[in-house]
């Protein structure tokens, strides 16, 4: 405990519970999909507000750790694990808001737990708005991919069945990979189906655009980008659970094409008309926002990068025809913008980031790996694979890129980007 003057009276504070409290924030943060280092930061600022001697924090996407030495030279451990995490973006711009606040006025105990309880209990949000977003995300990116008017009627379909499925499993099964195979052999019965009555044309095509609402190659990403900066037990856990959750669409896939005596593929082509490629991939990213639950202007200004994202993937597509260039300057443009926009907004760069790169992340490789290795075609299988790995690394390079400029342009301004352990110590040898 430490005491204290607040307006005349004395009080103290209870670090074991301010710790606990900080904790509190991290795990709601971890869960609502906040970037490792991001939340790292975070939770480094908070200790170091409270004039905590030493602070340590260890966060990975399962697990919690804080351990501080208080001014009294009491040390303070705890500990918490993360089960289960459901993206809301939404809560995370409050959390982010609320860290803000507790740098700037170091509450008690009690203010912190009540401005804590105050997030945790905003209104959620309105049932029907993820309806919209599922139809608006798969069927959207199933046009981008080429698919016809028939084909998209399917996509609207088979997105309102993984809505009411998906809502309704979620709550029964915590596995990713069952989870994920049970929506995938369901989608894809359906889309077989169709087809086989004169309704669509491109099954697979339908497919991969209802597969981004299942699992997106952003997992690899993130768990690439996490490598890159040598964060390995992050980024490793990234990428496993990007593939069990690859692992369960596959099996679902191969048993639905079993059960109706195979399928047939005939790739993907992305739209012929650039302006429906735009509209349609600015039309499904704003879905994907709604999805995460992002909520106000900010499901405009996701709409909104995707379409320049997108249009900038074009451009240098054009002028020099690589996938990886391409990519990597599109990753780099996004990555800048959220940068911008999370200082005009004050809002975590990832709410404006994850929505607005989509049009990027590599879901059609992601399926057709998969369906290689379904349909025995190992060539098309590997050549998949080097493919979506190649997207992933200038993606995550893009991001990186852009990561160390702004560090250099803050460091320029006097500002702190990222603080951490050494920020603490160094701040420490200074008043000695």
């Amino acid at each position: 405990y430490r005491w204290y003057l607040f307006f005349g009276v004395t009080c103290f504070m209870d670090y074991k519970r301010i710790v606990q409290n900080i904790l509190d924030v991290g795990e709601a943060m971890l869960k609502s999909g906040a970037e490792n280092f991001r939340l790292e930061d975070s939770l480094y600022r908070m200790c170091k507000s409270y004039g905590f001697k030493r602070y340590d924090v260890y966060a990975i996407p399962s697990n919690l750790q804080i351990t501080v030495e208080t001014p009294e030279g009491d040390i303070i451990t705890q500990i918490r694990q993360i089960e289960s995490t459901d993206i809301d973006f939404d809560r995370l711009d409050y959390l982010n808001n609320l860290s803000r606040y507790v740098c700037a006025n170091t509450p008690d105990e009690k203010v912190f737990r009540e401005k804590y309880q105050e997030v945790m209990d905003r209104d959620s949000q309105h049932p029907a708005v993820k309806y919209f977003a599922g139809v608006m995300g798969g069927a959207g990116l199933a046009v981008f991919f080429g698919c016809n008017f028939a084909d998209a009627v399917i996509a609207v379909l088979v997105s309102l069945m993984i809505v009411v499925v998906g809502e309704w499993l979620g709550k029964r099964e915590g596995n990713l990979l069952v989870y994920n195979m049970i929506l995938s052999f369901l989608s894809e019965i359906i889309i077989l189906a169709a087809v086989r009555l004169g309704i669509g044309s491109h099954p697979d095509r339908v497919m991969i655009g209802i597969v981004m609402l299942l699992i997106s190659g952003l997992g690899v990403t993130n768990g690439i980008r996490d490598v890159l900066q040598r964060d390995f037990i992050s980024g490793a856990l990234h990428i496993m659970n990007s593939m069990l959750g690859a692992a369960g669409i596959a099996f679902g896939i191969a048993l639905a094409i079993m059960i109706l005596d195979g399928a047939a593929s005939d790739g993907f082509i992305l739209n012929h008309n650039i302006p429906i490629q735009l509209i349609s991939c600015t039309v499904a990213c704003i879905g994907f926002a709604l999805w995460f639950k992002i909520r106000g202007r900010q499901v405009i200004y996701s709409g909104i990068g995707a379409f320049f994202t997108w249009g900038i993937y074009i451009a240098v597509y054009a002028v020099r025809p690589s996938n990886f260039l391409a990519t990597l300057v599109a990753a780099g443009f996004v990555a800048f913008y959220a940068f911008i926009m999370s200082r005009i907004n004050r809002a975590p760069s990832t709410i404006f980031l994850t929505a607005s790169v989509f049009p990027l992340i590599p879901g059609p490789n992601l399926y057709y790996m998969m369906y290689g290795c379904v349909s025995k075609d190992i060539d098309l299988a590997f050549g998949e694979m080097i493919v979506l790995f190649a997207t992933c690394l200038a993606i995550a390079f893009g991001f990186i890129i852009v990561d160390v400029a702004s560090r250099s342009i803050m460091h320029m301004l006097k500002t702190d980007y990222h603080i951490g352990k050494s920020s603490g110590k160094s701040s420490q040898a200074a008043k000695v």
